[in-house]
């Protein structure tokens, strides 16, 4: 005991004697910073100009308790969404909100806000929500272009990975035109690739130009790990500022039709027939039937009766079904397009005017 007594006092005494000499300890000094490089300023100012164009989106859905049986909400997922106009219309992608009983929005400003679906076209995994503020409290985000992207240029995506609030991150073009599955497995074209980060919670953000301006919508990464691996894809905005317009207007993509039906790739295999859509099948009484195209079919005698193959729509070549539906998606019900028909060895135009379905 006395040896603590003994100590203490001697470190109080040190204590005392080094307040004397000056009393606090030493501070390196700091060496002046200079000022920040163009790029910096740069990615800065994009940053500050369009996060608060930028939003969270929690998803919920409605479960029931097994012992209380009682109804409550609980969160289902998260991710990333932008605010289209001022009309509080939010952008995401359609697998943030997929099978979702509801979700909420928050802003930059960290105010949370109900949500409803406005309107889905999963064949291009692109959503739209409706939240109710005043057009002062709403940023709409600036609109680009994609078609005149080229790779190398400087790109920002902005997004809440793993429900990380507003995080930055910036790549280049990595490489244009790709394809990738949507929800319901058609095909995507044209695709962005990026190595900008994008991880779960990025999907539904936006990717942006050095300018500010939205170029694409964050949507897949390719990663054997789930996380970023310097392979991200974006859908981009020219096919986004196609549909979202059309989402707002009509809640849903009413799809130009033809009425066919198309042969699977063996048959036209087995026919040795050219590259197009063969028709299996024409409905009565549809645009392609009013046109005069046939489709191919079995004789009494077993001998196939020969039908019509589309090659092209609009002078743009088609091989599959899918390639038909991307085609007449760029058009509406009641415009008339131009196909290049294959029959027997002959090929001929033929005009014929869309109909509209579901």
């Amino acid at each position: 005991m006395r040896r603590l007594l003994i100590l203490s006092a001697a470190l109080v005494l040190a204590g005392t004697a080094f307040a004397q000499r000056g009393g606090e300890l030493p501070v390196r000094s700091i060496a002046p910073r200079g000022p920040l490089m163009a790029d910096e300023l740069a990615n800065i100012d994009v940053f500050k100009r369009l996060s608060p164009s930028v939003v969270h989106i929690t998803t919920l859905e409605v479960t029931r308790d097994f012992f209380s049986r009682s109804v409550q909400q609980v969160p289902r997922g998260t991710g990333t969404g932008f605010i289209w106009d001022q009309q509080g219309h939010i952008v995401t992608n359609f697998h943030v909100i997929q099978g979702a009983d509801s979700a909420r929005v928050t802003l930059s400003d960290q105010s949370t806000h109900k949500a409803t679906l406005v309107g889905a076209f999963p064949d291009r995994d692109l959503a739209v929500l409706k939240i109710e503020l005043p057009r002062d409290r709403l940023a709409p985000i600036p609109i680009g272009t994609s078609r005149d992207l080229q790779v190398g240029q400087k790109v920002y995506a902005i997004g809440n990975p793993f429900g990380l609030d507003q995080t930055l991150t910036t790549g280049i073009v990595s490489a244009l035109n790709r394809e990738i599955d949507s929800a319901n497995q058609r095909t995507i074209r044209g695709v962005i690739q990026t190595d900008a980060a994008i991880n779960p919670g990025n999907s539904g953000g936006p990717l942006l130009d050095s300018a500010g301006r939205l170029i694409g919508v964050n949507t897949a990464i390719f990663s054997p790990s789930g996380a970023s691996a310097g392979i991200g894809f974006a859908i981009p905005v020219d096919e986004v500022n196609r549909i979202v317009p059309r989402l707002i207007r009509d809640g849903r993509i009413t799809r130009p039709a033809l009425g066919i039906s198309a042969a699977p790739e063996q048959v036209q295999r087995a026919l040795r027939l050219p590259e197009g859509v063969a028709l299996v099948q024409v409905q009565p009484g549809g645009p392609a039937a009013k046109a005069g195209l046939q489709p191919f079919a079995r004789a009494s005698d077993g001998s196939i009766v020969a039908g019509d193959v589309i090659t092209a729509i609009n002078d743009e070549p088609v091989k599959t079904l899918d390639d038909v539906l991307t085609v007449l998606e760029r058009h509406q019900p009641g415009e008339r397009v131009t196909l290049s028909v294959w029959r027997a060895g002959r090929s001929r135009k033929q005009s014929v005017l869309l109909a509209g379905t579901d």
